[in-house]
């Protein structure tokens, strides 16, 4: 054959791939549309659309494997983007909740649905270990995106949904092991299993020093340069690099993905990775529910309807049942532990996974393989009813973040103002009244309706993310003034806003004396104690209307502010709080101070 006579034999595979394309865009554009205008979330609408558009439904997909197979790249983004949440402190803080909550709830719902399916299937207890501990894993990407939409994320029920996703995420490699270690296929892999954990610590060792001495460096000099793809370049180098690394040694790439987004937690680009790197996830991961839905076998569905209903009831109903309890155990009130209890009782997407392991081991049939992921399936879809229930009766509370414009509405302003709190609200009346624009960015809900009743705009959103300051316009801007509660603010989170917005200067409120020497190598113009000033005119007040001559009130004032400036140099120069204690008054090792005088003796 004739290169002249190959183009056309092409063209029509081009025309197939591209129509096949378009029907399946069109067809999830239109049924993730109807699913969310009715409020029942994406992931039914992709499931839907794969379903209709799978060679179960209109046959316009014939190979749905093939797009499973590109479509788990979103699963790992999606497990990298878990690790850049990981940061050690977020860790420590979380380790009761991940750890105690998220280990109970794997293992107790885990051998609860195993003793289940091997009751009513009377299967082997291999193969109902296969089935019944993947079921104890909930939707990761169905819970995650639902508690961000609403503003819930950060909430201590957020964070305790978060923690235990986490800890399932986690808990793959052990289940995928547990797998292997069941397998009745022949095995063609002599390596140990010692060995096997040895490569696993050796590759995250090495992806650790990896990311501390070549990535970091690399991504403070795209920073530098400016060049906003290159970190999406950067981004997607870590993860397929890390993905590719444990995929050849035998070990699962979402841990080698998981692993470069634990080794860029602490980064001070880590925003700016996770918001290019985020669109990539939510497309692909799109298509993986696309792909599942396309593999969902209707017919094994429609031989024994009422038992995948029967079993998808009971699963959901155990889930509740197991993670209300050991919520109770551990602390959670009532109302906040049914809640959890609802969010996490469906299957999720890493079931899929570990049953086509367990197929591949030869534990399950391919008929068992169809029917529980038909169970997942189906549990999936109760999730969004379960909320609705959960919203009336369960005391969840607060608007979608949805409801709320996104700073890139926001005309163009001399200063943002992050945080419309009581210490944002006075610096923006000042402000205001000195005409300088300004922009309002807030990410609680309530604040942002409460002062939306006083005439006061505020927008939605995470004001120490550079993308959302971006979307804000904060290239333009004069001043970034961060008027937020968090102690936590510090020179990882500011140093990536200095270096992308460069003609701004920067202003932080600083919580207490501790706060203020931890922002003392920012890149800051200036810093504000928040209850500093409050408290000096409060003590000036009294001495006056006690008697005090308010000469001497002021002289004592100076002598306060000058000591307290002394000290502070000195506890940041030496990295002792006590540093200066001479310098207080009251103290007994204090110096003397001549009232009268104003001066020392």
């Amino acid at each position: 054959m004739t290169a002249g006579e190959a183009v056309p034999a092409a063209i029509p595979a081009g025309v197939d791939l591209f129509l096949s394309g378009a029907f399946l865009l069109a067809a999830s554009l239109v049924c993730v549309l109807l699913f969310r205008r009715v409020g029942l979330g994406a992931v039914l609408g992709y499931l839907l659309a794969g379903i209709l558009m799978g060679p179960q439904g209109l046959e316009i997909v014939d190979d749905p494997e093939l797009i499973l197979g590109f479509a788990e790249i979103g699963i790992v983004l999606l497990l990298f983007l878990v690790g850049l949440e990981l940061a050690p402190a977020r860790l420590w803080r979380l380790r009761r909740e991940i750890f105690g909550v998220g280990l109970a709830q794997v293992a107790l719902c885990g051998l609860a649905l195993a003793l289940l399916v091997q009751l009513v299937t009377g299967s082997t207890w291999g193969a109902a270990l296969a089935l019944g501990l993947p079921l104890a894993l909930s939707s990761t990407a169905q819970v995650l995106p639902m508690l961000q939409s609403q503003g819930r994320l950060n909430t201590p029920g957020g964070e305790r949904a978060f923690s235990v996703l986490l800890f399932q995420d986690l808990s793959i490699v052990p289940l995928l092991t547990i797998i292997a270690a069941l397998s009745r296929a022949p095995r063609t892999e002599t390596v140990s299993g010692w060995l096997l954990a040895i490569y696993a610590i050796l590759a995250i060792g090495g992806l650790v020093l990896a990311g501390r001495y070549v990535l970091s460096p690399l991504l403070k000099l795209i920073g530098r340069i400016a060049e906003r793809e290159l970190f999406i370049v950067a981004g997607l180098f870590a993860v397929f690099g890390s993905a590719a690394l444990m995929h050849s040694l035998g070990l699962s790439p979402a841990l080698g993905a998981f692993v470069a987004g634990v080794m860029l937690a602490d980064s001070p680009f880590r925003h700016e990775l996770e918001a290019d790197i985020d669109p990539f996830r939510s497309i692909l991961l799109g298509l993986f529910f696309l792909a599942v839905g396309m593999m969902l076998d209707l017919r094994t569905i429609a031989d024994d309807p009422l038992f995948i209903a029967a079993m998808a009831f009971a699963l959901v109903a155990i889930k509740i049942a197991i993670i209300f309890l050991i919520a109770r155990l551990f602390g959670v009130r009532t109302r906040p532990a049914l809640v959890l209890g609802l969010l996490l009782s469906q299957g999720g997407e890493f079931g899929f996974v570990l049953f086509s392991e367990a197929q591949a081991a030869l534990l399950i049939e391919p008929e068992a393989s169809s029917r529980f992921g038909a169970i997942v399936t189906l549990s999936m879809a109760t999730t969004p009813f379960l909320m609705m229930f959960a919203q009336r009766f369960g005391g969840v509370r607060g608007r979608s973040s949805e409801d709320f414009d996104d700073p890139e509405l926001a005309s163009q302003a001399n200063a943002i103002i992050i945080g419309h709190g009581r210490f944002g609200q006075t610096v923006a009346q000042i402000f205001s009244g000195a005409n300088i624009s300004v922009t309002l960015i807030d990410r609680k809900p309530d604040q942002i309706e409460l002062s939306g009743e006083f005439g006061r705009k505020v927008f939605y959103g995470d004001g120490t993310r550079v993308d959302l300051l971006r979307r804000a316009g904060a290239e333009q801007a004069d001043a970034l003034l961060f008027c937020i509660d968090d102690p936590n603010l510090g020179v990882a989170e500011l140093e990536p806003v200095a270096q992308a917005f460069p003609q701004a200067r920067l202003f932080i409120r600083a919580i207490d004396r501790l706060h203020l020497l931890k922002l003392k190598d920012a890149p800051i113009c200036g810093a504000q104690r928040e209850l500093i000033e409050s408290a000096i005119k409060m003590a000036r007040t009294g001495l006056v209307k006690i008697g005090t001559d308010e000469v001497l009130a002021d002289r004592v004032i100076e002598e306060y502010r000058r000591r307290d400036m002394a000290r502070l140099k000195l506890q940041a120069d030496e990295g002792d709080m006590r540093a200066g204690m001479h310098l207080s008054f009251g103290g007994e090792d204090s110096e003397d101070f001549d009232l009268e005088a104003g001066r020392d003796r």
